[in-house]
């Protein structure tokens, strides 16, 4: 879901409205994003987009996922006083919003790391309505894993499908109507539901809302070619011991909607 002019022409209008006056200044002018903390930069290429709607030249210091630290330049624009400017809230506002879910990442995917192993960090789809591009290419940036982009790039059988059908029927409705390609994950919240859903055929198993000591058992108990997924509520601070529980993947709604964007400013060169 790459960014597209249409993107980011919508996101102008939404701020700059019908009558902007505040920015309609005379003249050229240079100007520099900032980082003013430690991160991991993302939505540098949202921000392109929308300086190059506005005619402004950009010229990018950082690549998607690298670590900066503050004082860094993220890039530099030059162009008209008054697109600079009309530019200047809506790049600072995506690359801000998006360094801080790669900043999160990144801190999620090193957590998991001190514990060894291989397990991956993914997202989730709880994303921002009309920002879920930007979002998970900057978990992506942050060395994560998206997970799904969309409903319809993995089947899944949540607590609301097992409480309408029952397990077993939810899991064989879904097999009759899913590709051959296409994996099927199945939510559960104890070991012996984890291993009636493998029976049934879930190629992954998502322990919600469990301790981690479950989610050992669960990977014991279960064939290695079905996926043990580990989610709700964990934080950065709970990876280590999920991923030395033997989860194959983590996945954590925090990484996109609760990850404080990271401080930038955007200065005009004197």
């Amino acid at each position: 879901m790459p960014v597209t002019r249409a993107d980011a022409e919508r996101w102008l209008r939404e701020d700059l409205g019908h009558d902007d006056v505040t920015n309609d200044l005379p003249g050229e002018s240079a100007a520099r994003l900032v980082a003013k903390e430690r991160g991991a930069v993302a939505g540098v290429d949202a921000a392109e987009v929308v300086f190059d709607v506005l005619g402004v030249d950009v010229e990018t210091h950082v690549e998607a996922g690298e670590r900066v630290d503050a004082g860094a330049v993220i890039l530099a624009v030059e162009g008209a006083t008054r697109d600079v400017l009309r530019g200047e809230r809506v790049a600072t506002n995506l690359v801000g919003h998006a360094s801080g879910i790669a900043t999160r990442t990144r801190d999620a995917v090193d957590a998991a790391r001190e514990a060894g192993g291989d397990t991956a960090i993914a997202a989730t789809r709880k994303t921002t309505p009309g920002l879920r591009g930007v979002e998970k290419r900057a978990v992506r940036a942050g060395g994560g894993d998206t997970h799904r982009l969309d409903a319809s790039h993995m089947a899944m059988v949540k607590d609301n499908h097992v409480a309408a059908f029952g397990l077993e029927e939810a899991v064989e409705r879904v097999r009759e109507r899913a590709s051959f390609a296409t994996r099927i994950d199945v939510e559960v919240e104890t070991v012996s539901e984890a291993e009636r859903a493998a029976d049934a055929g879930a190629d992954v198993v998502l322990v919600d809302n469990a301790t981690p000591e479950t989610v050992r058992a669960t990977r014991e108990r279960l064939d290695p070619a079905v996926l043990v997924e580990a989610s709700g509520g964990i934080g950065v601070g709970d990876v280590p011991a999920y991923a030395a529980a033997g989860a194959d993947v983590i996945s954590m709604g925090a990484l996109t909607h609760s990850a404080p964007p990271l401080d930038c400013s955007f200065r005009l060169l004197e």
